[in-house]
């Protein structure tokens, strides 16, 4: 039986202070949010580098890993930078340093790495007690200078050592490397770009301060991605992208048609967007194909060595390349979309998203600050210099006092800085060097010394008060730069290129794989339809069922569309190539098209693409629409003409020409101008003929100079000339007249 427990006895607040928990909950979740987006996320703008990524840098420096020394293990770095400066855990630094030698990665390498750093099929590094790692050429252009007072420096997490809180840059790597991040309520997603373009862009910002992004992008026209690919978006979408700092980039694989033996081909995948893994990209592939979702794809597999080899072979050598490749775009990722969301921290403080424009001035103010500072550092050193060689000459010119004094006095520092009138540092200086060295003094050299650094000097104080000459300066280290990294480089040659993607969005693939051949398509009056080989112009031996007949018969091709309008005005669109042989007597138009209940077929024929159409109903109401817009996905097919039951859809015919001929039931013939029948996609249309009783029999669309014809039951043609027809040209919606004499008693136009 249980017992019966009371709630326990709350226990003394015995001092504690009680906060809101709101307010308690805030307060710390906004300092854990500023942490992460000051300290983990977003890169600063300046340097481009997140702390993680500047602490390596750093640690690497400490330990003198520069490019050209020996390689040291990468457990040890990260051991050093986590002890020191990170403490979030070695594999986060691993995997950072990791990214920072991965050539597929990071565009411009900041590690150079040997041993197993990961490939581009998605395979992880070796442990870091495996791999050995020092810094790159690059990574020592962003450390240029961090002895010189270039940037300032704060504690560590421990309080035990400096770190820095930004890094020289002598390159801009925000643009250069580009930065992914996920913060809280914020995230970043900059693309690699090209460098030797960014200086041009740099350049052309610090001769025209009041450049555009628009203008900037003349020099730099887009993402370059380490792995390569084709940009495939628009100039203004890219300009609209750079101008806001967000929106995407579609980037597609690189490829070619290769020819293989026996006229056959294989297409070659030889580069694959960025940030793609290939073993997952192949793996997707192939799913597809077990799936049956890729009807032109016969095979793929992965031929890759150092480079990139990935080759699909098509079901059959008709199958368009172009096609092919767009049905793979469509469903895989070989094409990917890229966000840019430039989202960084403005000058190391507040994250905020900047434009391509404001990304470049952030680096280029860093780098004149930089150069101030250094600047300020060196004249510091030549200033101390100069006190120390003015000592140096005093030494030289009183050498034997100097000596004398040095030997025989007890407190020799105060009594040169009386004897001669010195200074601590030069007293300190003259103490400190060795006999050796002062006997060796040459007044010349001293000299010499004395005026080169008097030169540099006021150089550098000119520099300091001249804006123009500092912009002057960091004009010819961009140039620098940019020969260093030029197009004609190895590294600094583009490796995205622009295109435009074909315009296939509405082709049906599964049409592709139908082998382009010529048929007669045939329809009986009960609705069958079947194809025959070839273009077959006797007719007279086809067999029909019971007492049907032949109703139509027009050429096509198997890769054709043909249009089916029914009674209710709805039309419908079937392939030609699955049309039943014409060794049969076919199949009813009802099991290939889902045609209503009780609904006839008007007319049957063959899409020509751009071709207008005069479609009416048995009112007499019409209009002019496109075959292209007739065209429908599906069984259902579309509604084309609006009818008001009982009226029925009552014909379509080719509107080539300038002038409308209606003639109804009531055997009254009406001409009026083209112009005056509307252009819709669907619709009710106009009246083309009052009638008090009765309808529409037909309708014909002519050139007005050519006359018009009809023919007759035997099949003769007759013509009117346009000056005979004068007393039937009118006005739409009029009545009209009875036709010439000769016009076939059944009304119609033939």
């Amino acid at each position: 039986m249980a017992k019966n427990l009371s709630p326990p006895t709350p226990p003394s607040t015995g001092g504690a202070e009680l906060v809101n928990l709101r307010d308690a909950l805030e307060e710390r979740y906004l300092a854990y949010a500023m942490s992460t987006i000051m300290g983990r996320a977003l890169p600063d703008a300046r340097d481009g580098l997140k702390p993680v990524h500047r602490r390596i840098l750093y640690g690497m420096q400490i330990l003198r890993l520069d490019p050209g020394t020996a390689f040291k293990k990468c457990a040890k770095i990260v051991g050093d930078v986590m002890g020191s400066f990170h403490p979030h855990g070695d594999q986060a630094i691993y995997d950072a340093l990791v990214r920072l030698a991965q050539d597929f990665s990071s565009r411009y390498p900041l590690v150079d790495g040997q041993g197993n750093f990961g490939n581009i099929d998605g395979d992880s590094a070796a442990a870091y007690r495996y791999t050995e790692a020092r810094m790159t050429d690059v990574a020592r252009l962003l450390l240029e200078g961090i002895d010189e007072d270039a940037i300032d420096f704060r504690e560590n997490y421990s309080g035990d050592q400096n770190e820095p809180v930004v890094l020289p840059a002598a390159l801009p790597n925000l643009l250069a490397n580009g930065a992914q991040g996920i913060a809280v309520g914020m995230a970043t997603s900059i693309p690699p770009h090209n460098l030797a373009e960014l200086c041009d862009a740099a350049l052309y910002l610090i001769a025209h301060s009041d450049a555009t992004s628009d203008q900037l992008l003349t020099f730099a026209p887009g993402p370059d991605f380490p792995t390569g690919g084709i940009l495939v978006e628009s100039k203004a979408s890219i300009a609209e992208t750079y101008r806001t700092g967000r929106g995407s980039f579609r980037l597609r694989a690189r490829w070619s048609k290769e020819e293989a033996g026996r006229g056959g081909w294989v297409i070659v995948v030889t580069e694959i967007p960025y940030m793609v893994q290939k073993s997952r990209l192949i793996e997707k592939i192939a799913e597809l194909l077990n799936d049956k979702k890729l009807p032109l794809v016969a095979d793929i597999r992965d031929e890759s060595a150092e480079d990139v080899r990935v080759v699909i072979e098509p079901r059959a050598r008709t199958v368009d390349p172009d096609l092919l490749m767009e049905q793979l775009f469509k469903l895989t990722e070989l094409e990917t979309r890229f966000p840019m969301n430039m989202n960084v921290l403005v000058d190391g403080v507040v994250p905020r998203v900047v434009s391509f424009k404001e990304a470049l001035q952030q680096w280029l103010d860093h780098r004149r600050d930089v150069l101030l500072r250094r600047s300020r550092h060196r004249l510091g050193q030549i200033e101390h210099r100069l006190e120390v060689v003015a000592g140096m000459l005093i030494v030289f010119l009183n050498l034997d006092a100097v000596i004398r004094i040095i030997r025989e006095e007890d407190e020799p520092k105060e009594a040169l800085k009386s004897a001669f009138d010195l200074t601590d540092i030069q007293a300190n200086y003259i103490l400190d060097t060795r006999l050796r060295s002062l006997r060796r003094l040459e007044e010349m050299q001293l000299r010499s010394e004395h005026d080169d650094l008097v030169k540099e000097k006021r150089e550098i104080e000119g520099l300091l008060g001249d804006p123009v000459k500092q912009w002057k300066t960091i004009t010819g280290q961009i140039r620098e730069l940019k020969k260093k990294y030029g197009p004609e480089t190895k590294i600094g040659r583009r490796r995205t290129s622009f295109g435009e993607p074909p315009d296939l969005a509405d082709i049906d693939f599964s049409s592709a794989m139908i082998e382009r051949e010529p048929v007669t398509v045939v329809v009986s009056q009960k609705g069958w339809i079947r194809a025959l080989k070839g273009q077959v112009a006797d007719l007279s031996g086809l067999q029909f069922k019971g007492d049907d007949s032949l109703d139509a018969a027009f050429f096509a091709e198997t890769t054709s569309k043909i249009l089916v309008l029914a009674s209710d005005g709805k039309i419908f669109t079937l392939d030609a190539g699955k049309l039943p042989g014409g060794r049969s007597q076919g199949e009813p138009l009802r099991l290939l098209a889902d045609i209503g209940e009780g609904e006839t077929i008007v007319a049957v024929f063959p899409h020509a693409p751009g071709m207008k159409m005069l479609v009416a109903a048995g009112d007499g109401r019409g209009f002019i629409a496109t075959q292209d817009e007739m065209l429908a996905g599906t069984r259902k097919g579309k509604l084309l003409l609006n009818v008001d039951k009982p009226a029925s859809a009552a014909l379509i015919v080719p509107a080539e020409g300038d002038h409308v001929a209606v003639i109804g039931q009531n055997r009254k013939l009406l001409v009026f101008p083209l112009e005056q029948m509307p252009e819709m996609a669907r619709g009710k249309g106009v009246r083309l003929q009052k009638y008090r009783d009765g309808g529409i029999s037909d309708a014909k669309v002519f050139a007005l100079a050519d006359g018009l014809t009809w023919k007759d039951s035997s099949g003769r043609v007759f013509t009117v000339a346009a000056a005979d027809l004068k007393d039937w040209i009118g006005n739409r919606a009029e009545a009209g007249r009875l036709p010439p004499r000769g016009f076939p008693k059944n009304n119609r136009f033939g």
